[in-house]
């Protein structure tokens, strides 16, 4: 792969200087820890800045003009420099700029959780907020195990997710992720979290294939028999993505979850859908669970529920969940001081005015045929092997071989993954190169892109992996 050996050199001067008069990426490798990210790059002087975004765009501090081929991380549905929003937020500061929610209420929180729950199919009637995504995780296996403990099955404790998924960093939440590296420096976390099969259709066993029905069935068998083998009597929830992200879009098989909510009801585990990404429009309707057919008890959700603009998660309740807590005579034991933060339900409800206002729920269900068209037409490329997805949310799995799905060794989808950011991002895209799992670019644009967007993301692929393919 000597053609990848040297990817494009992106080059992110300073942005200025700090209020002290600090060179902006002096200061960012002197005291701003990046999450996920490798501090002696920018020791080195290379600190990528962002400085403002506008629709699908951002700026970074070499003047680029990039677009948001990842709505930031999956969360800005409508799309940057939405005055509306901020507009939202200043009222509300003005008015009450914060009270908690411990025993009381706040006008913001109230109209929000009502409309949410209207938003919900099905019973899901009540809502606890917190303040993102990993924080409703963590609301929702704790709920659980007070829920079956009131039910007088305290031993109903322990959780499964499926392999390679991602739901968060908090000790919990980090449970339940099944990615190794990330898991493994904090050992021993939370115990009790099993793992059941994923649903990566295309890395199956060959005899799946041509037969999806069957490839859900056996995945589905797979979460059977987790619950078996961890007992009935001691399984409390399945945590499982519509959609799992990590990994690279990996949409669930016909059948698959007709058949999971029949083995949840059968052995009394309660289904809990992470939507954190999946919600508000990412695969077309206000949540996933409804655009996939399937019936949750929980539902945890947040980064599209404000758009980015402030912080804000949510954790939708079934009435069945939420009766042992109705009474009176107790109550859930968890709370955190900023969950439910007026100015942040006060933004998720002027978001959700827009999503309204400019038909956005609509706009992804009637485009992501044409926005898929334009992906599937790269498979004309020799290393593009699969692409799949729903709504505004794909993955492209890259591949030695399309006809036998070989995988790149090792060494290679890290050189691959080397080459492509840089790459893309030099070409004027932002997006994401996984590294969890095989190489996948994974493409989640703002709600408000159309088919101009989708044209330029796939001329865009095309030329980079295209210098890919001839680089092998």
């Amino acid at each position: 792969m000597s053609g990848l050996d040297h990817p494009p050199v992106v080059q992110h001067p300073s942005y200025g200087v700090t209020p002290a008069g600090t060179d902006r990426s002096v200061a960012a490798a002197r005291h701003l820890w990046g999450h996920f990210t490798n501090q002696g790059v920018w020791a080195g002087g290379t600190v990528p800045t962002v400085v403002r975004g506008e629709g699908v765009y951002f700026w970074d501090g070499a003047g680029r003009k990039l677009f948001d081929g990842l709505s930031g991380l999956f969360v800005v549905q409508v799309g940057h420099g939405r005055v509306e929003l901020a507009e939202a937020a200043a009222r509300q500061a003005r008015e009450l700029a914060f009270f908690p929610l411990w025993s009381y209420a706040h006008v913001p929180a109230i109209d929000l959780a009502e409309r949410l729950a209207w938003l919900a199919p099905g019973d899901l009637n009540h809502v606890f907020f917190t303040t993102g995504g990993g924080e409703a995780v963590e609301t929702a296996w704790k709920l659980a195990k007070q829920y079956w403990a009131l039910r007088g099955r305290p031993h109903k404790r322990q959780v499964i997710s499926r392999a390679g998924a991602y739901h968060g960093t908090t000790h919990g939440a980090l449970s339940l992720t099944r990615i190794s590296p990330y898991v493994e420096p904090f050992a021993p976390v939370v115990e009790g979290a099993s793992e059941a099969p994923s649903v990566n259709a295309y890395r199956s066993d060959q005899v799946f294939w041509d037969d999806p029905a069957g490839f859900g069935a056996w995945a589905a068998d797979g979460l059977e028999k987790a619950i078996l083998d961890a007992g009935p009597d001691n399984v409390a929830a399945f945590f499982v993505e519509p959609v799992q992200n990590s990994g690279g879009c990996f949409v669930p098989p016909p059948g698959y979850f007709e058949r999971v909510r029949q083995i949840c009801d059968e052995y009394d585990v309660l289904l809990v859908s992470d939507e954190v990404i999946c919600a508000y429009g990412r695969t077309g309707g206000y949540f996933a669970y409804g655009d996939l057919g399937y019936r949750p008890d929980i539902v945890t959700t947040s980064k599209g529920l404000t758009s980015g603009y402030s912080p804000l998660g949510a954790v939708l309740v079934s009435d069945a969940v939420y009766e042992p807590f109705a009474s009176g005579e107790t109550y859930f034991k968890h709370g955190f001081t900023f969950g439910g933060h007026p100015v942040s339900c006060a933004v998720a409800w002027a978001n959700l005015d827009l999503f309204e206002a400019e038909g956005l729920v609509d706009r992804v269900r009637q485009l992501s045929p044409s926005f898929r068209a334009e992906l599937e037409a790269l498979k004309d490329i020799p290393i593009v092997g699969d692409v799949r997805g729903a709504g505004y949310f794909f993955g492209i799995e890259l591949t030695r071989d399309q006809a036998t799905r070989e995988r790149f060794t090792e060494a290679e989808s890290d050189r691959i993954r080397a080459y492509l950011n840089p790459a893309l991002y030099e070409a004027g895209l932002y997006c994401r190169a996984d590294d969890r799992g095989d190489v996948v670019v994974q493409l989640a644009p703002p709600l408000i892109s159309g088919p101009e967007d989708f044209r330029f993301i796939a001329r865009v692929l095309r030329e980079v992996f295209t210098e890919v393919a001839t680089g092998l």
